[in-house]
């Protein structure tokens, strides 16, 4: 098989468009593939972060402290948007997916903000906002998942919303994750305190 470099007057492939690659070398790549152990091998590197540097630090601090950090990260989720971006991606990619994963991110990250001002203010309801925002931050990142694989999404141009795909969203899922424990521990202290407070009911 004969090498292909720029020399010869080629050029770098946009990522995620398999039609961008040399006739020669189309046959050896399979885009979705790669798009998926990207995807995982993001996913291992943040839970290893998560797991081995972020959690022991954050465990010292209260639930107010140790979930903003986390929260300002889902602000990136304007981001999304992009995906409505016909100069960027692939005009062609389905509006039925761009528009719910595109309007889906804006509204997480409104969500995140609110619960970022919940949490700095002290509202009374604050582990509920965060918890609205979890859910629909959550249901919107399985969404884009489910499909994007229906409309197999690799193999659209995607440009540089390839990366969010494979980079941002793992970590995204990985601190969903994170702030959803640390809101059930909260929720479990509260629950044995007050038990404590008021000791066991006579049988």
């Amino acid at each position: 098989m004969r090498a292909f470099s720029l020399a010869e007057g080629g050029s770098i492939p946009s990522a995620g468009s398999i039609s961008a690659f040399p006739k020669e070398l189309r046959g050896t790549v399979n885009t979705r593939i790669i798009f998926q152990v990207e995807i995982v091998g993001s996913l291992v590197l943040f839970a290893l972060i998560a797991t081995w540097y972020w959690a022991p630090r954050l465990a010292r601090y209260s639930l107010a402290d140790a979930l903003i950090p986390l929260l300002l990260l889902h602000l990136t989720r304007t981001l999304g948007l992009t995906v409505l971006v016909s100069t960027v991606v692939d005009p062609s990619l389905p509006r039925d997916f761009a528009v719910p994963a595109g309007y889906g991110d804006l509204i997480a990250a409104g969500l995140a903000l609110l619960s970022i001002v919940a949490l700095k203010t002290r509202w009374r309801f604050a582990s509920t906002v965060v918890w609205i925002f979890s859910l629909e931050g959550i249901a919107d990142l399985v969404n884009a998942f489910v499909q994007g694989s229906r409309i197999e999404l690799p193999r659209f141009h995607l440009g540089v919303a390839w990366y969010i795909f494979t980079l941002l969203v793992p970590a995204l899922l990985v601190t969903h994750f994170m702030i959803a424990a640390r809101l059930v521990q909260h929720a479990r202290q509260r629950n044995a305190e007050g038990v404590a407070v008021t000791g066991p009911r006579a049988g």
